[in-house]
Order: structure tokens, then sequence, then C-alpha cells
């Protein structure tokens, strides 16, 4: 009894061709018919290109984007590059507040605290000036004006010359504003700007006794 249940069923399995057993005809899934029609092409023909869902996505260029030290940059702002850029701010300010940010590109607490600070500048206290120092553009006159860690910041104005010095982070944000509100008052300084003082910047700049040592960076 056995082997004539043998007999019949490999005489049924005859009458399929190889093809048949292994890809059969009904409906599924995975069947060869649905993949050759996933990776042909219109003639029928098999072809190497996948679907568009499996396309690799193209990437962006962003070499053209500005930096984040660039990127929503207030109307009332400066980016110096020079110390000779950086005095002529100074003095072509007048009377007006001038704040200075010395920061650094590779800094993550400048980057952190400049979006607030362009907002702050920008849209509370346009009245003022914003400098930007890039540190590793101007590090002799960085160290010469004592800054030892970034973000610094410098508040001058007019005749009476430097105001304020401090670093300052996202977390202690309080103290720029405070340090705004306490400066930019109305009044008016009588002389002639005094800018940084009586250091001769212009005549140091090119010190090369001056070391490559990073500052710190405030937390």
């Amino acid at each position: 009894m056995t082997n004539r249940l043998l007999v019949v069923g490999f005489s049924s399995l005859l009458k399929h061709s190889p093809q048949q057993l292994l890809f059969p005809s009904s409906p599924s899934p995975f069947s060869f018919s649905s993949l050759q029609s996933v990776f042909s092409g219109p003639s029928g023909s098999v072809s190497h290109r996948l679907p568009r869902r499996f396309r690799s996505i193209k990437a962006v260029d962003r070499s053209d984007r500005p930096k984040w030290w660039e990127r929503n940059a207030p109307a009332n702002t400066i980016d110096v590059r020079s110390t000779e850029e950086f005095l002529n701010a100074l003095c072509e300010a007048g009377d007006k507040l001038v704040l200075v940010e010395f920061y650094g590109t590779w800094c993550a607490s400048c980057r952190a605290i400049f979006p607030r600070l362009c907002k702050t500048v920008g849209q509370q206290h346009s009245d003022l000036l914003f400098v930007k120092v890039d540190f590793d553009a101007n590090k002799p006159m960085c160290r010469r004006l004592n800054v030892k860690v970034l973000p610094y910041f410098h508040f001058y104005r007019g005749a009476d010359g430097l105001l304020d010095a401090f670093s300052c982070s996202l977390p202690k944000f309080k103290k720029i504003k405070e340090a705004i509100a306490t400066h930019l008052t109305a009044r008016c300084s009588i002389g002639p700007p005094a800018g940084v003082g009586n250091l001769d910047l212009l005549l140091r700049e090119s010190n090369p006794d001056d070391d490559d040592t990073n500052p710190a960076i405030n937390q």
C-alpha cells in the first residue's frame, strides 16, 4: 500500500516542469513573476536598476551655506578680520555702546550662545554696535587684550574706552543682558574715543614671540 502511494505521488510530480515545482503559478508576493516585473525594463529584459524607493538619496551640497558664525547675524554686526579693522570699528562707533564678542569657529559654547546673542542685539538693542572677533584670525591682538577663555566679551563706549570685560556662556546669558542695561544709558562721553587704551596693537601684531596656545572654553 505504501509503495503504491509513492508511485502515484511520483507520477503526479512528473506532470509538472521543474520551474513549476520551484515557482508555483499561484499568486504569491515572492513569486518569480513578481520579482521579474520589479527588475525588468520596458521590453521585458531584466534590468539592474533598482526601484525608485530603493535608490540612494543624493547628498546635498552644503558648502555654499552660511557657517554658524555667519548665520542670522543682525544688521548692526561687524565681523572684523584684523587689528586695524577692530580699531576702526571702535573709532567709527562714536558714542555708541560697542559689544565685542571674541569667539572661535571650533568653540561649542560660542556656537550655543550665538543665536541668543543675535536675537538680543538685533531685536532688543539695535542701537548698539556688535563686533565679532575670530580668535584664530587675530591671535596676537586677542592675547594683548587678555582673552584667555572663549567666548569672551568686551564693552566699549567712546572716550570712556573699555567699560567691562568678562566671559559668559549660554546658561549665564543674563550677565550679558545686565551689562547692556548698565552701560546702554543716555549719556555722552566727552573727548576722543579711547578705544583699547594705550596698547600699540598695530605695531605688535606681527610679533614672532607669540605662542599658538588656544584659549579655554567657557562651559
